[in-house]
């Protein structure tokens, strides 16, 4: 059977229920493909899996009608730390330290638990009119047609939709099979990703630790819990990764320090290879490219659930108001204008990561003094300060209606 929308969004993880939900708010008829089923996204048990929210993607998600059951799950962020050194031997004199009320705004962001955005977008897609959730569904091809784009699936049956937006992640299927080329680059890094428990409370606080090898993100959850994410060289990585709880905590304890008292593990332990990857476009004929399809960056500053939550909330504006202006919403002018808004953000997000991650992950005696300095004068200087706390709030720039909390 062939079934026809307005738009069919190829994957089912977080960015393409959310712009499923933003554009059926907005009238559209929208189909989500999910290659894996509703009952394997819906598990509820804790995983130490963790975001981190920017107050601007907060804004979206209250604007989306999602925040107000969220919000109990949350973790406020009211600070960040963020300090270089070596394992055991502490940090360096000069660090960076934002705090929240440097803002008008409110906290710089939150964390929140993937199990709880999960459940609450299925939840969402279930109540939204307009939207038509195919789970454990996978597509195994895809053509352009006169007035529309073809996706045949394995599971038999065509969806047809006038545009077609891959939200299938940085091995996209449909960015591959529409032939954009991407530009790679493997970093000797590996992301070792946990959650702790800890005796004393973190206090809101979140913490990135420079090392050598790699950063070490600790931020804050719900209670006395924290989640990891730690970058070890790719051969180290895999070391500790295959060790047993005890062991792993060992390794981890003098990177982590003890200022949150005694450690232990909390749910499972995780590992991904590192890389930087960008499409060479965002757009193709009758198709669109949407989070980590068209990006994927290092997790040195915890902003690609915030990236990609910026691509859907400037797609879903561009084809709104398209759409209520009588154009076609896949006309190449039209998406073009996605383009052009989103492309400079993403590249200059990827350089920035990129150049952290290099500045910062080496122990060059030279370089560790410069970066040292550098950051006790932005620590110093408060206009700087809150430059920088309003960047990672997502609050600079040509903001989408969404990220400022508006409907389209």
């Amino acid at each position: 059977m062939e079934q026809r929308f307005d738009v069919a969004i190829v994957g089912g993880g977080l960015n393409g229920p959310l712009l499923a939900l933003a554009l059926a708010r907005g009238g559209l008829r929208v189909a989500v493909i999910d290659a894996l089923p509703a009952e394997t996204r819906a598990e509820e048990g804790f995983s130490g899996r963790a975001y981190a929210l920017a107050l601007a993607s907060v804004r979206m998600l209250q604007a989306l009608g999602l925040w107000a059951d969220l919000a109990v799950h949350a973790q406020s962020i009211l600070q960040i730390k963020a300090s270089d050194g070596r394992a055991g031997e502490g940090a360096a004199p000069f660090f960076l330290h934002f705090h929240h009320g440097e803002i008008e705004e409110g906290p710089m962001g939150h964390m929140l638990e993937d199990r709880y955005l999960r459940r609450a977008l299925l939840s969402a897609m279930t109540t939204q009119e307009g939207i038509t959730h195919l789970s454990g569904k996978e597509v195994v091809a895809q053509e352009v047609r006169p007035g529309g784009a073809v996706l045949d699936l394995a599971s038999g049956g065509q969806v047809t939709a006038r545009l077609v937006a891959g939200c299938d992640g940085r091995a996209s299927g449909t960015a591959r099979r529409a032939g954009i080329r991407r530009i790679d680059r493997d970093y000797p890094q590996t992301a070792l990703v946990c959650a702790i428990a800890h005796e004393r409370p973190h206090e809101g606080i979140a913490h990135q630790f420079f090392m050598p090898p790699g950063p070490l993100a600790i931020l804050p959850l719900p209670g006395n819990r924290s989640s990891i994410v730690w970058s070890e060289g790719t051969a180290a990585a895999a070391a500790i990764q295959a060790m047993d709880g005890p062991d792993y905590l060992a390794v981890l304890r003098p990177r982590f320090g003890d200022f949150l008292g005694e450690i232990s593990l909390a749910g499972d332990r995780y590992s991904y290879p590192l890389s930087l990857s960008l499409a060479q476009s965002l757009v193709a004929e009758r198709l669109v490219l949407v989070g980590d399809a068209a990006h994927g960056l290092h997790p040195i500053a915890g902003q690609g659930l915030n990236l990609g939550l910026r691509d859907v909330a400037a797609l879903a504006e561009v084809l709104l108001e398209a759409a209520r202006r009588g154009e076609d919403i896949a006309n190449p002018l039209v998406l073009e204008r996605y383009q052009i808004w989103r492309r400079f953000d993403t590249v200059a997000m990827a350089l920035a990561t990129d150049g952290v991650n290099r500045l910062f992950s080496n122990d060059n005696p030279v370089l560790r003094g410069l970066r040292d300095v550098g950051m006790g004068v932005v620590s110093a200087l408060p206009a700087l300060r809150r430059g920088f706390i309003r960047q990672a709030a997502g609050l600079t720039g040509e903001v989408p209606k969404l990220l400022r909390g508006q409907t389209i």
